[in-house]
């Protein structure tokens, strides 16, 4: 016959320790963390990113500008190789005029592709230095969900390091409290042992 010792620490019994206990409440908060905690840190951490991305992405939008330029330079035959997951991209001749100073040449990273006439769109920062675009929606996306990701992680390492800590101090309680246990039990049994022979 099975006896069921599912609960075990849940119910009283002689052989439950405070150990045991504190342990079996420790598993349900850590079930409550990892499954509703982690997850809204990780949220409310991609939330703020978001926010924060788009207010940088604004930010840059405001001191930047656009312009409409021409390829005149000779694009090269084979195209770089990609790094980082970045798109192709290359150094060429621009052309574009500003209707207060005139025509104006640069070299500008153009999308790969891009032959000469196309148009292309090229930014620049309030001191007329070229700059990249700003970040776009797909970016901004992308910034909160690896944002909120790492939190996600980040709570879960967090939660189950706390509760490696708290089971091993635990386990070292309870293996005191049943040394004490037996220091108090052990002389009745040796004694009815050595009665008995």
């Amino acid at each position: 016959m099975r006896t069921r010792v599912r609960g075990w620490r849940w119910r009283r019994n002689p052989l439950r320790r405070r150990a045991d206990v504190v342990e079996a409440w420790t598993a349900l908060v850590v079930a409550v963390l990892l499954l509703v905690g982690a997850p809204l840190a990780g949220a409310i951490a991609g939330w703020w990113a978001h926010d924060e991305a788009r207010a940088v992405a604004a930010a840059e939008r405001a001191e930047r500008h656009r312009v409409r330029a021409e390829v005149v330079g000779k694009t090269p035959d084979m195209l770089p190789s990609v790094q980082g997951g970045q798109q192709h991209s290359y150094r060429v001749n621009v052309r574009w005029t500003d209707p207060a100073t005139g025509p104006h040449t640069t070299k500008a990273r153009v999308p790969a592709g891009s032959r000469q006439g196309d148009t292309v769109d090229v930014w620049f920062d309030s001191q007329g230095r070229i700059v990249g675009p700003p970040p776009g929606e797909t970016q901004i996306w992308q910034h909160a969900l690896t944002i909120g990701t790492c939190a996600t992680g980040g709570a879960v390492a967090l939660v189950l390091l706390g509760n490696a800590v708290v089971r091993r101090v635990a386990t070292g309680h309870r293996l005191l409290e049943w040394e004490r246990e037996w220091a108090r039990t052990e002389p009745e049994w040796t004694r009815r042992q050595a009665g008995g022979t």
